[in-house]
């Protein structure tokens, strides 16, 4: 029998403010630990029940080589099942034989666990005879690295005999002579790829940049991608220069990172082209909490966005872990959308959770840059804690009112509007706040036009009022309608981040409006929703903005700006501005939250 998980009360609250002591992740590090073992234990259960998942590698030599290499090297072994790449293979295989996923053929997925026993034998040095799964030339070791066997690599699926012996493997394709590897000691060569490391810093755990594992992706297996020299040495020097930042503030605090407690980093691929991804690859991350510590990243291209990106997904991984161990949300609230300020659809309520946790780390990080950053940095990192500080506050009192949290959830909840209640005390530079605060309303509004409408009845009852001269009628509950403009950019947003430009340097209505010309800025927009076709967005949103910043009292209407937009739609341009201060005079009371879905 074995005790329950009990975590230490402080240890959870180190966790809720958004921050965590080594002895905190410890903690969630233990637990994942278990869960990884209740899976294996799930799927060998399912081995036992039917040996002919395994097709032709056969199910007998292998427990006993996972046995015998945990008898004698426990703690390499544990780290092992411990691996991103054990957990993701793991969770993955699980859910082929739910039903819920699909892949190679079964036997080549189930059939990994051979690679996970071989891989054990290599660390413990102890013997073992498997057979194991090869896709065309190659023949993946978890968190070891990648044999290449001679022969055409035809990307087919087929077994290979290997003998493991003293740390030495040896494995014989159907093509050629066999391929003696010491995977634990040796370098790169023609016949074998180790997992490339990225170094922490002295006697610190060193992070893999896996370009190689078959289950490095999401969920479903996918191709080798070894990066080139040059790609090596770009990421070598961004992960240098981010763990130096990284390294000024501390670990334990919100916003803070220890980089050796991160695993893994997995180069983003493109697979499908720019066009199969919902936002640019610019930027792009990704984390599971079938690997913990593990991230998917596109290059950045500074330091800086690398050690940014590196505290948003460990924040992802901690949550995942916490996930793993309590029950936050009661039920399964995916079917209530609700603003998202990072994002440009709407999010379900677990979605918000998450996302609240990875900006309170995000708000955290960009706080300790404005404290210890140049000059020429420092106005960046206080525009982004400032916007991130009040977006993220935002979400968690949508969280507090609208989700069914557990007492842990409420705890966890409690503990993060704390963290960031704390952080609104902060003096910022007034001019730095006013961009930011105007930068978070410019994205709300654009949020609401692009993804929320008014139903058809209350539209007729807007245009009807309008019409007749006679008070507008009261808002009802906007529509969702999620991915209706697909994917979009804040383009105004970027303009706030960059600090106030030039009027004058073109024509430019964003321009125009972040350089505080909003009569130039409302002709500007005014004239691009002139065009036929239905009304862009963007322009309608810079629109309002800019009516709002000449008419002061009629900013309420950027609360509902839906209503706006559908009353717009019965109105010729020339009467625009006369149908806003109309439509402002009786929204002047209570209005639905912004953040609101």
């Amino acid at each position: 029998m074995y005790a329950p998980i009990r975590m230490p009360g402080p240890l959870f609250d180190e966790i809720a403010a958004g921050g965590g002591s080594p002895e905190a992740v410890a903690f969630l590090v233990r637990g994942e630990r278990t869960r990884r073992l209740l899976l294996l234990r799930e799927l060998l259960d399912r081995l036992d029940a039917d040996p002919g998942i395994l097709g032709p590698l056969g199910a007998q030599p292998v427990w006993p080589a996972l046995e015998a290499a945990a008898a004698r090297a426990p703690r390499q072994v544990d780290g092992l099942l411990l691996s991103p790449q054990v957990g993701s293979w793991l969770a993955h295989t699980l859910r082929r034989l739910h039903g819920t996923a699909s892949g190679p053929p079964l036997w080549a997925d189930a059939g990994q666990l051979a690679a996970v026993a071989a891989a054990a034998a290599v660390h413990a040095g102890t013997e073992a005879r498997l057979l194991l799964p090869a896709r065309g030339t190659a023949v993946s070791l978890p968190a070891l690295g990648m044999v290449r066997l001679p022969g055409p690599d035809d990307e087919g699926f087929h077994t290979v005999r290997a003998e493991i012996r003293g740390g030495r493997l040896t494995v014989e394709g159907p093509h050629g002579p066999a391929v003696a590897v010491r995977p634990l000691d040796e370098p790169e060569s023609d016949h074998w790829l180790p997992v490339r490391r990225l170094e922490t810093g002295p006697g610190l755990r060193t992070v893999q940049l896996d370009d190689l594992d078959p289950y490095r992706d999401l969920d479903e297996p996918i191709a080798p991608g070894h990066l080139g020299p040059d790609e090596l040495r770009a990421w070598q020097r961004l992960f240098g220069d981010a763990v130096a930042l990284l390294g000024r503030s501390g670990g334990s605090a919100p916003g803070g990172l220890r980089p050796d407690d991160i695993s893994r980093i997995v180069p983003w691929q493109d697979k499908d082209g720019p066009a199969g991804l919902p936002v640019p690859s610019s930027g792009l991350s990704a984390s599971t909490g079938d690997a913990f510590a593990s991230m998917v990243i596109a290059r950045p291209p500074d330091p800086l966005s690398l050690a940014e990106t590196l505290v948003h997904e460990f924040q992802h991984s901690k949550l995942g872990a916490l996930l793993h161990l309590f029950v936050l949300i009661e039920g399964d609230d995916r079917a209530e959308l609700h603003y998202a300020p990072w994002r440009a659809d709407p999010r379900h309520l677990p979605g918000l959770l998450h996302g609240a946790y990875a900006f309170v780390g995000v708000t955290g990080f960009w706080r300790a840059r404005a404290r210890e950053a140049d000059a020429g940095t420092r106005e960046r990192a206080e525009f982004l804690f400032a916007l991130r500080r009040s977006q993220t506050r935002m979400v968690l009192r949508t969280l507090a009112t609208r989700a069914r949290l557990t007492v842990a959830g409420r705890r966890l909840v409690t503990g993060l509007s704390g963290t960031v209640d704390g952080w609104l005390r902060d003096p910022v530079d007034p001019v730095t706040r006013a961009r930011a605060g105007a930068a978070a309303v410019s994205h709300r509004v654009e949020w609401r036009l692009r993804n929320l409408r008014c139903g058809d009845g209350e539209r007729d009852r807007l245009a009807e009022a309008w019409r007749s001269g006679t008070a507008p009628p009261r808002g009802g509950q906007p529509l969702v309608v999620p991915g209706a403009s697909g994917y979009w950019h804040d383009d105004r947003g970027a303009l706030y981040l960059a600090g106030t430009p030039d009027a004058g340097a073109g024509p430019s209505a964003d321009a125009s409006l972040v350089a505080g010309d909003a009569a130039g800025a409302r002709t500007a927009y005014t004239a691009l929703l002139r065009v036929p076709g239905p009304p862009d967005r963007h322009a309608l949103a810079g629109w309002m903005l800019a009516h709002a910043a000449l008419h002061p009292p009629d900013r309420r209407l950027l609360a509902r700006p839906e209503r706006l937009a559908a009353l717009l739609e019965t109105v010729s341009p020339a009467r625009w501005t006369e149908a806003a201060r109309w439509l402002a005079g009786a929204d002047a009371g209570p209005a639905s939250s912004p953040g609101s879905g």
